[in-house]
């Protein structure tokens, strides 16, 4: 019996580290991975900017959106011209952790809250300035991956 585990064993870790080498199988498991440390490094942002400096103003996600923008256009013109990144790290950052990090949903529940509760002036400066600032984020980003490529 002992030696039927052993041999069900070897067999089942084969056959994982077989389909580890599919990007059908790869790829979906590196956007996961980044998907989960993007949702999480958002929902304790969003917590500490709330315990730091109130609710009055949804400073959490208006930090997540612009570094978000700051991230990704840092990242994709800087893994476009280094070979060293995977396709698998790519996915990973840029899909997976950028693509969960970045809140322009919650962006819009939260400009919908602000407006329903009669807070326009406030509304308006978070909706205009995360559409603004978080082009000039990629703007950044970008300068800053062309700098370092130089």
């Amino acid at each position: 019996m002992f030696r039927t585990l052993i041999h069900l064993f070897f067999s089942l870790s084969t056959s994982l580290s077989d389909a580890l080498t599919q990007p059908v199988i790869r790829n979906p498991i590196a956007i996961a991975f980044g998907a989960v440390a993007g949702a999480l490094t958002r929902y304790y942002l969003t917590l500490w900017f709330a315990a730091s400096f109130g609710t009055n103003f949804p400073y959490g996600t208006f930090f997540i959106n612009l570094t978000g923008c700051v991230g990704m256009g840092f990242f994709v013109p800087f893994s476009e011209r280094i070979a060293a990144f995977s396709p698998e790290l790519i996915l990973l950052l840029a899909v997976g952790f950028l693509g969960s990090y970045t809140t322009f949903s919650t962006y819009e529940l939260d400009t919908h809250r602000l407006i329903g509760d009669s807070r326009l002036e406030i509304a308006l400066f978070y909706w205009m300035g995360s559409a603004i600032f978080g082009v000039l984020g990629i703007y950044i980003g970008m300068s800053l991956a062309r700098l370092l490529m130089r």
